[in-house]
């Protein structure tokens, strides 16, 4: 992860160079505002810890400028200044979070970490494989084995549920509820009966059948 530190207590910014580099962050620092928005501008980090008074350029500079030319990077502030109006005023400017100093540098890594996270993109999921079974989810293509068996719609989103969510017992409730969106009567057997059916494409010519009943629960995803 790399990292852009706009500090100028020069102790502090050392403090946080070398405690993030012994966090495996690679580190950019700067000690003044306008040395700051220039490695901003040119380089991309994935989080930036940014003092609002600085000299050249102030903190809050540095955001507006950020947040007008669409540099999404989250934004880390560090502030002496502890009142709710400058918190307000340092987050309505386009920072992320705010810290006030003094500040426990476990403190300073767990929200680091946390802003990055929350910047990810979650990833979705395209495939799902378990055992000798793979789905391709945007094809809609089932395999086991390297056998192509097709399933019909709701036999799909039955499997994709089950391998979501192997080795946990699936009740007949939340299968109506995922599959079918509303609630059935619970003594229905159309669970049963789609599950017999997806059991017909997925076990049926195979040694081990990975499709148990947990009689009176539900259904499960299990080698043998």
């Amino acid at each position: 992860m790399k990292t852009l530190v706009i500090e100028d207590d020069l102790k502090i910014l050392q403090f946080l160079d070398q405690g993030l580099k012994q966090a495996n962050f690679s580190v950019d620092t700067a000690a003044d505002g306008n040395l700051g928005w220039e490695k901003v501008s040119n380089h991309p980090y994935d989080v930036i810890i940014l003092d609002m008074m600085l000299p050249g350029m102030d903190g809050f500079s540095i955001l507006n400028k950020m947040r007008t030319a669409k540099i999404k990077t989250p934004v880390l502030i560090l502030s002496a200044k502890k009142s709710l109006e400058d918190r307000v005023a340092g987050l309505d400017q386009g920072g992320d979070d705010y810290l006030v100093k003094p500040f426990a540098f476990a403190e300073l890594l767990s929200r680091v970490n946390a802003l990055i996270r929350r910047a990810r993109p979650m990833e979705e999921e395209t495939s799902l494989s378990y055992g000798d079974i793979s789905m391709d989810l945007p094809s809609r293509e089932v395999q086991r084995q390297g056998k192509k068996i097709v399933l019909q719609v709701k036999e799909f989103a039955l499997l994709e549920y089950f391998m979501k969510n192997p080795g946990k017992v699936l009740t007949k409730s939340l299968i109506l509820e995922k599959i079918w969106g509303y609630d059935f009567d619970p003594q229905t057997n159309v669970v049963d009966v789609l599950v017999c059916r997806l059991r017909n494409k997925i076990d049926k010519d195979f040694s081990e059948k990975v499709i148990q009943t947990h009689r009176g629960i539900g259904y499960v995803l299990k080698k043998d």
